[in-house]
């Protein structure tokens, strides 16, 4: 049977099972970059080898959310301790608000070269592999590297994405652009579902960074490419700010929810968010509260942690409040008293969107790693340097030109950072990873799975399956297909601008792996709105 079928039309309602293995897993949104994890355990690798080689393997099979000119974060649950590392990228030396208003913007764009930052991906698989990997980069980078020389199929949903891609950088963009379709649109158009596609100056820079223990990118050719690029086309990125790039390990920060902690990476991350909403949760005792009220007060929560997110969150040495204070017990309390029966308009609206892959990975020596990474808006800046098949992120979108704003724009500054990988413990055991990915999905995507599996009782792929809300600005709440119609007009009741959205890639895409702590058995789950899959051994 020839494949001329819509792979994205499913009449009819499915279910998948969790999956249950003990020597690994790996659950990642994309099928070959899961089995690329696997391959690093199975060769003898980690649940770190796992993770670095299926977040290589994603910048090549879904491209439309990630890229080798990315930002990543990650929690390692290793050795009886939780290690968080930030490998984002600040802003060049060279840039200013002033600069930017002075070629005539008054808010950041969201393409070309004002809004790239340095990209820290590349130093984060590096640093990662070498704290803890047991293999060498070029080994665990070996899948990524043959799909990108000799070809893939492209999955459905990535398909779709790529398509919309095609046409939002088709309209009017300069010859800077022309890269980009030279790499991802040499016929003009995206690639469909089943077509198989190849990147061999993608599979030369990975081979590069590999070899080089990423150096080269940094600091050898790549780099030079990079400072090349940017003065042709009038950036202000330069070779000096790859250079000078580290990649930061910082304290994980959490709170308790139920008898569980919920992990976050710290600022500049908005980890902070999940966990000022699950503070005033409590505070606000769901226990007992009908499926209606419960739902309110969620939403009522996540916006009150958005306002507080937008005033404080950004570069970690800017903040002008502290984590401490954010999630103290009186800051908590005074957030929750302005919730009430009706919905609320919050302090400042926000625009959602994002492009970005999310992947967790376990071992059978109970090493866990919760990763993400991203380009920010779906390719990101729609940038691809010359010969290297690097597409830039637009992270730098994120900053204001408004010098009242904690994240206006400042030489060597971090940004506010949509992107956050969570992780469960109980008591000093690990208890798992989960990850929603999604621009400002993400910490309402984290508080409903928490909710899910933790007050709810769900299983992980339960808690995935269940019908999903995303608050998007005001009082505008989106809710997707499966959402009770019943519970629809009880939110809408109270005030709620409530509509359904039939674009299931708003709603965020997640992976989740547990450890029962009592025979080490991983149980793991995967996105369906996603071309997610569970590899195991």
């Amino acid at each position: 049977m020839s494949y001329d079928f819509d792979p994205l039309y499913h009449p009819y309602p499915s279910r998948r099972s969790v999956v249950f293995s003990q020597k690994g897993m790996v659950a990642t949104s994309q099928p070959l970059a899961a089995q690329a994890g696997l391959e690093a355990i199975k060769k003898g690798g980690n649940a770190v080898d796992a993770a670095v080689s299926a977040a290589a393997c994603l910048t090549v099979t879904e491209p439309t959310s990630n890229g080798i000119g990315g930002d990543a974060f990650a929690l390692v649950w290793t050795g009886g301790h939780l290690y968080a590392l930030n490998a984002s990228g600040p802003a060049p030396k060279m840039i200013s608000a002033e600069a930017v208003k002075e070629m005539g913007y008054s808010q950041m764009p969201n393409l070309g070269w004002l809004p790239v930052t340095v990209p820290g991906a590349p130093a984060g698989w590096a640093e990662l592999s070498k704290n803890w990997g047991k293999m060498s980069l070029k080994e665990v980078f070996a899948p990524a590297i043959e799909y990108a020389r000799f070809g893939f199929p492209v999955s459905p949903v990535t398909a779709q994405l790529w398509g919309r891609a095609v046409q939002k950088y088709k309209e009017g963009r300069g010859e800077e652009f022309q890269e980009w379709f030279n790499t991802f649109a040499p016929e003009g158009s995206a690639p469909r579902a089943g077509q198989v596609i190849n990147f061999p100056a993608h599979a030369s820079t990975l081979l590069s960074i590999a070899e080089s223990e990423g150096s080269s990118f940094y600091r050898g050719e790549i780099a030079e490419k990079i400072d090349s690029f940017s003065r042709q086309y009038g950036g202000f990125l330069r070779g000096e700010d790859l250079q000078n790039y580290r990649p930061r390990w910082v304290e994980p920060v959490g709170t308790e929810y139920r008898g569980f902690r919920i992990w976050e990476t710290p600022p500049n991350s908005q980890g902070l968010v999940a966990l000022m909403a699950l503070n005033i949760i409590k505070e606000l005792q769901l226990h007992g509260r009908g499926d209606e009220e419960s739902l309110h007060l969620q939403i009522e929560a996540i916006k009150l942690a958005f306002a507080d997110g937008f005033k404080y969150v950004t570069d970690p040495e800017k903040m002008t409040r502290s984590v401490e204070e954010l999630l103290s017990e009186s800051h908590t309390r005074m957030r929750s008293s302005l919730v009430n029966q009706c919905a609320a308009s919050p302090a400042r609206s926000h625009n959602p969107g994002g492009g970005t892959v999310y992947l967790a990975t376990a071992d059978g020596e109970g090493n866990m790693v919760s990763y993400i990474q991203s380009n920010y808006e779906g390719f990101g800046s729609g940038l691809v340097v010359p010969g290297t098949g690097i597409a830039l992120q637009n992270r730098g979108k994120e900053f204001s030109l408004d010098q009242n704003h904690s994240n206006y724009l400042e030489p060597g500054k971090k940004t506010y950072h949509t992107i956050i990988p969570g992780f469960l413990t109980r008591g000093d055991q690990p208890v798992g990873a989960f990850g929603v990915m999604g621009g400002y999905m993400q910490p309402q995507g984290h508080l409903q799975m928490v909710i899910n599996m933790v007050r709810r009782g769900l299983n992980p792929q339960a808690a995935l399956d269940a019908p999903r809300w995303k608050w998007v600005n005001d009082k505008t709440v989106e809710l997707d297909p499966s959402f009770p119609l019943p519970l629809a007009r009880s939110l809408a009741g109270r005030g709620h601008n409530i509509s359904y959205s039939y674009d299931l890639s708003g709603f965020g895409r997640g992976q989740i792996i547990l450890r029962n702590p009592q025979n080490g058995v991983l149980c793991g789950a995967t996105e369906p709105r996603a071309d997610g899959a569970v590899a195991a051994w």
